[in-house]
């Protein structure tokens, strides 16, 4: 039988490794690393505070950290056993720039770091599709009132483009993630733009990425 409504964090979706210490090894992070990199170094500030939303093992975050010494990344997941991971991979690499990973609900109407605004950029890795929408609605109104003018917000994930898919295994990831839970599946470009537009951020860019990936960018306007 099918599972429904499943609650489970997205850390639970992909079967990883667990090191002798906390650090947890995700096989899609170890793929994906180096094109990400690649987006942020020419799209990221060359300085300034960056908020991570959903920083899952924490592998990306201590990748980025070290090759953008400039910059002082800010993780955050709502699981533990990411945020654990996380601070163990900071730990590893001894990365100074890395803050304590924070538990941030990205749907509550106050992420508690609001005292640490504006920040220069924010960051959301695979995680609108591995979650309601309701995630995204608050990722937007997050980054509206988080984000200092001009600064990005930028997406990496599977996405549709007006109803459409890019590739049949990204219409197969989809229906099995709404089957899995019919709050969760693979966001439209289209939509996130249109959400965007009403939270003052603005499509910037839409970059293809390897394995039917994109990665978008959103800039806050000056007014917003």
């Amino acid at each position: 039988m099918t599972e429904k409504n499943d609650d489970r964090p997205p850390v639970a979706l992909e079967q990883r490794g667990v090191g002798a210490d906390q650090r947890m090894f995700s096989p899609s992070a170890a793929r994906n690393v180096a094109p990400i990199l690649a987006v942020l170094q020419r799209v990221l500030p060359s300085h300034g505070v960056v908020l991570e939303i959903g920083c899952g093992t924490g592998e990306h975050a201590a990748c980025f950290a070290e090759a953008l010494p400039q910059l002082t990344w800010c993780p955050s997941d709502p699981d533990p056993d990411a945020r654990a991971s996380t601070a163990s991979w900071t730990s590893f690499a001894g990365l100074s720039n890395v803050r304590a990973p924070l538990d941030i609900d990205v749907c509550a109407s106050a992420w508690g770091v609001e005292q640490e605004a504006p920040f220069d950029a924010i960051v959301s890795l695979n995680m609108v599709h591995i979650a309601p929408w309701a995630a995204s609605l608050g990722l937007f109104a997050g980054a509206s009132r988080m984000l200092r003018a001009d600064a990005p917000l930028i997406l990496y994930g599977p996405f549709m483009r007006d109803g459409t898919h890019n590739a049949p295994s990204n219409a197969a990831f989809d229906a099995s993630l709404r089957a899995r839970n019919p709050s969760w599946g693979v966001r439209d470009i289209s939509d996130l733009e249109r959400l965007g537009k009403a939270s003052g951020l603005i499509l910037r860019e839409t970059i293809e990425m390897p394995a039917n990936n994109r990665s978008l960018v959103f800039v806050k306007g000056m007014n917003g």
